[in-house]
């Protein structure tokens, strides 16, 4: 068995916070570049510009991408073979949030409780963690930081099996209509379908951290995930929301198998800081 310290998940998890915060994903820039080149109207033009500038200062700088830096959603792969001690996992990524907030000067979001007295916490804890056991003896950390502006225009259906793949796209395509400019466009989708009420829901949120412009291994869903993206960029809503034929720069979608008389479907909006970054220890 190999053993890792939780100072060292801390020290991962806090440094990659700030990455996530401060540089967009090389892909994506490479998808505004390329959606640049697509867009039809000049105002739309002239914000994929702007994004463009905006993360070339935030890299350079040494700053956050965006005001709001989100709520930190961690994604933890355990090798099996693995086992951390020193201490508590949780707390471990929890005080890696703190620190980050801290040095990083990113803004602390995270509310308690959510309906009543609604106290910020002050250091941007407790982060969304999610776990899951897999084989080998390494620990894969993927920090995906998560504003609210895109969080809020996301949904969740329970669909029944007869509305079929027409029901499913129905759905999706009306969500990111329905959130128009809100989310920030031009928008990565991340689509979850099957599992359950809760499952689909993480999948579309895991979907979002598949590397942009990589498709589904599947040809039936990866065919699937071209003919979504062709239809919300006919939507017009365009960057920013000002129209345009860029709504949004990806389409990712997730499968699980589902109960006879089920058909979740949850669609994930993300925005056009499409933040993410991930080390393996």
């Amino acid at each position: 068995m190999r053993k890792v310290h939780v100072d060292t998940i801390k020290e991962v998890v806090k440094d990659l916070i700030i990455k996530a915060n401060y540089e967009i994903p090389q892909e994506t820039v490479v998808l505004f570049k390329e959606a640049l080149s697509k867009e039809e109207s000049p105002l739309g033009k002239e914000v994929l510009q702007q994004i463009l500038l905006n993360a070339e200062i935030a890299q350079k700088e040494r700053m956050p991408y965006c005001q709001d830096t989100g709520v930190d959603v961690v994604f933890v792969e355990i090798g099996q073979e693995v086992v951390i001690e020193g201490g508590d996992l949780k707390e471990a990524i929890n005080q890696a949030v703190r620190e980050a907030t801290g040095e990083g000067l990113l803004r602390a979001s995270m509310v308690w409780d959510p309906v009543f007295e609604r106290k910020n916490t002050k250091d941007n804890t407790p982060a969304v963690i999610h776990t899951e056991i897999v084989p080998g003896d390494r620990i894969k950390i993927t920090v995906a930081p998560k504003g609210a502006g895109s969080e809020n225009t996301s949904r969740l259906a329970m669909l029944k099996p007869a509305d079929g793949w027409e029901g499913v796209k129905k759905f999706i395509l009306e969500t990111v209509k329905n959130a128009g400019p809100n989310a920030c466009p031009p928008l990565t989708v991340g689509v979850g379908i099957g599992g359950n009420f809760e499952y689909c829901a993480y999948l579309a949120k895991k979907a979002l951290l598949r590397p942009h412009g990589e498709r589904h291994p599947d040809p039936l869903i990866a065919k699937v995930e071209e003919e979504l993206l062709d239809d919300i960029n006919k939507l017009g809503l365009g960057p920013m929301g000002f129209g345009g034929t860029v709504t949004a720069v990806d389409v990712k979608v997730e499968m699980y198998p589902c109960h006879i008389a089920s058909l979740p479907v949850a669609v994930n909006i993300q925005c056009h800081a499409s933040r993410h970054a991930h080390a393996v220890i």
